[in-house]
């Protein structure tokens, strides 16, 4: 077993050409504690921590590992001693199978060949640890996104972490999941790792780490013992100013208004089966349910992603939605829960991202730069996207800010029902508010809101309703004021009395 690790930053400065998002960054880091590294997308945690891993390279200071300055040149080298990062976004090789990306670059040999057997039995052990019951043999490319979270997590346990940063792991978990994540965090404690816990979900932070550290604007601005904050103190010190009305309030849904969609004995084949549901102009409509539910696959079938069947009304209107183009031109949107995988084109511009969706109107009869422009100009300022330049691929942006983006793009063709997926996933406290408040002038303006969402809170804190999804069925659908995490825990599980089903 490696030692156990001590981390010490002094001073670390780092800088992307011109821009600097490290500033003279010092702290340190205790052997067997659970550090909750706290701030807002774009405060620079995970940039420090891909210093201290080899993924990136620091402009300026040091970092000591028990004592000694230490520079890692890569990421394998940082591993070596025991220091290993889960990513945020997965870091997997699609067309691999789990063994095989769990030993990427560590694979075991027999003599010249590799050892495929004990590779897939310790992957086996390490997923069991994570509690992924799955053949190790599978390709990653056929997993859901949580299980490849689990993955993830299973890859860095085979690597014999002594200390293990964790970016918004429990971000695609069920709560079954994130417990044996838990307990998993407090077993690896008291074997000496010390663990950087990296979360938005400050409920979680509070239960499991010792101690917050927390960032801002790329700067160190503080450090207490986690029982000695409340969540509202911790979400005070990531933005820097009070934080109050996380929610918006909930306007009144006219009773006799039709529907703006209609959805009638909708089936997904291997996903949601006899599905029924609608959602009126100014309403939110919140869809809960465990990962695996069927939820996301629902509405890739509707909108054309994957094979689907139903009756579909827009506007008491029978539509056939043969794919998302389609949809669009309807009046139908839906922002996907993969924000760089089906969200974004990362490696575009802004201005491609923006108006990808609604290109005729920029292109009659040719394209015009200068028009996409002046519209990406005014949806930076009405969506509040935060960018130095217009002018930069939208990996440059934060993750919050990428999500505004995403919502604008979708936004932007002027849909009349829109659908949310995941929309505050990997998201800090400051963006969250900022997206409720936009997800809640949608619905002022008559727009019908569907928002997917595993956050149960943020789904109580804005729907008007929840429809529950489980094993591919709609199992109920609750009013505002029945709206409580035991109550919709229990639908989602099964668990609920069969008389208070709807």
């Amino acid at each position: 077993m490696k030692p156990s690790v001590a981390v010490a930053f002094d001073g670390i400065v780092k800088a992307f050409g011109p821009v600097q998002v490290l500033h003279g960054v010092s702290f340190a880091l205790a052997p067997g504690q659970v550090y909750g590294l706290l701030g807002e997308n774009g405060a620079g945690k995970s940039t420090l921590m891909k210093i201290l891993t080899g993924y990136e390279q620091a402009t300026g200071g040091t970092v000591r590992i028990n004592g000694e300055v230490r520079h890692f040149v890569n990421s394998r080298a940082a591993e070596q001693l025991g220091i290993v990062l889960i990513h945020q976004e997965f870091n997997l090789a699609e067309d691999l199978n789990i063994a095989q990306n769990i030993f990427l670059g560590h694979e075991k040999k027999k003599g010249l060949w590799l050892d495929d057997k004990a590779m897939e039995r310790e992957a086996a052990a390490a997923l069991a640890e994570v509690g992924l019951t799955i053949d190790p043999r599978t390709k990653v490319r056929r997993l859901i996104v949580a299980e490849k979270q689990l993955v993830e997590i299973a890859k860095a346990l085979a690597r014999h972490a002594r200390l293990l940063i964790m970016d918004e792991p429990t971000a695609t978990l069920t709560p079954g999941e994130t417990e044996r994540l838990f307990k998993l965090i407090a077993r690896l404690r008291a074997d000496g790792v010390t663990i950087v816990y990296i979360s938005h979900k400050l409920d979680e932070v509070e239960r499991i780490t010792d101690e917050v550290i927390v960032m801002r604007d790329g700067r160190f601005v503080a450090r207490a013992p986690t029982q000695e904050l409340t969540r509202h103190q911790m979400a005070n010190l990531m933005v820097g100013r009070e934080i109050a009305d996380l929610y918006p309030p909930r306007d009144p849904v006219a009773a006799e208004s039709a529907p703006a969609l209609r959805v009638r004995r909708f089936n997904v084949p291997g996903w949601a089966q006899d599905a029924s549901f609608e959602v009126r102009p100014a309403e939110i409509l919140g869809f809960a349910g465990l990962v695996g539910a069927g939820r996301t696959e629902l509405f890739e079938g509707l909108m054309g992603l994957r094979p689907g069947s139903g009756e579909v009304e827009l506007h008491g209107q029978p539509v056939q939605l043969r794919n998302p183009r389609d949809a669009a031109h309807q009046g139908l949107t839906y922002l996907s829960e993969d924000r760089k995988g089906k969200g974004l084109h990362v490696d575009f511009g802004l201005r491609e991202n923006l108006t990808l969706m609604a290109l005729e109107r920029y292109a009659q009869p040719w394209l015009k730069p200068e028009d996409e422009r002046a519209a990406l100009a005014a949806a930076v300022k009405e969506y509040g996207i935060r960018t130095g330049s217009l002018d930069v691929k939208a990996s440059s942006l934060s993750g919050g800010n990428q999500q505004k983006l995403a919502l604008a793009k979708v936004l932007h063709p002027k849909p009349r029902v829109v659908v949310l997926d995941e929309p505050t996933r990997g998201v800090d406290v400051g963006a969250k508010r900022d997206i409720y408040f936009l997800i809640q002038r949608m619905a002022r303006e008559g727009l019908a809101v569907i928002v997917v969402s595993s956050e149960l809170m943020e789904l109580i804190g804005l729907a008007h309703r929840v429809a529950v999804m489980r094993a591919g069925r709609i199992v109920t659908t609750l009013d505002a004021d029945h709206l409580t995490e035991e109550e919709l825990i229990a639908h989602a599980t099964g668990t609920a009395p069969v008389a208070a089903s709807a």
